[in-house]
């Protein structure tokens, strides 16, 4: 089976795809990985993408298209994939029908206040990475990590204004994906709003698992 998950930040889209790799046994892929492989891997596409970050710029459609194809050429995606971050442009959703084409695209809808209070309530480990949240899963001790008694605190991309912008972005992204593919009646919609678990519920009852 081949899935795309498509979702705002913070609809928890990562999470879901490791839960839902489980139930379709097909491999999670998302782009932050694959630049973050292709650059160990040094590849001189993993060069090329080392390069355009280093400046500061987004890698263009091609670039990201050929590293896609690449990873999908892999023996474990032969089944079918999870891709988590692409296609991000209506140009990349064009490229993978072109040798890749997905058989649903799961967009995971949550309003943007849900969003602003689930990003904006979580803190961060400065020492091992874990997360919390001040309403849903709080610490013992406020402001110190359960797993290894480091600070926790608030990452810059979760401040609201931060936040914010990252909605707007992939708003004027995303919309056009989400047209696309209703008209092509690939999309189903899965309602991102609950706990994990029942969104888990939701993605199997919608796509008849």
């Amino acid at each position: 089976m081949k899935l795309i998950f498509l979702g705002p930040p913070g609809a928890g889209k990562g999470t879901l795809a490791a839960r839902a790799v489980d139930i379709v046994k097909v491999p999670h892929i998302s782009t932050g990985n694959i630049f973050r492989e292709a650059i160990a891997a040094r590849s001189p596409l993993g060069l090329k993408v080392k390069e355009i970050l280093d400046a500061g710029k987004l890698v263009d459609d091609e670039t990201t298209v050929g590293l896609v194809r690449e990873r999908l050429a892999q023996g474990d995606a032969g089944g079918g994939y999870i891709l988590d971050g692409f296609p991000r442009t209506i140009a990349q959703a064009e490229a993978l029908a072109g040798f890749a084409p997905p058989d649903r695209v799961v967009n995971f809808d949550i309003p943007d206040t849900a969003v602003l209070e689930r990003l904006g309530g979580r803190r961060t480990c400065r020492k091992c990475g874990a997360n919390f949240h001040i309403l849903f899963g709080k610490p013992k001790q406020e402001g110190i990590c359960d797993h290894c008694g480091g600070e926790l605190y608030i990452r810059e991309d979760d401040r609201e204004g931060a936040v914010k912008k990252r909605l707007e972005v992939y708003r004027e992204q995303t919309a056009p994906l989400i047209g696309y593919y209703r008209e092509r009646d690939l999309l189903t919609g899965v309602d991102a709003r609950p706990a994990a678990d029942q969104v888990v519920e939701n993605f199997k009852k919608s796509m008849g698992l």
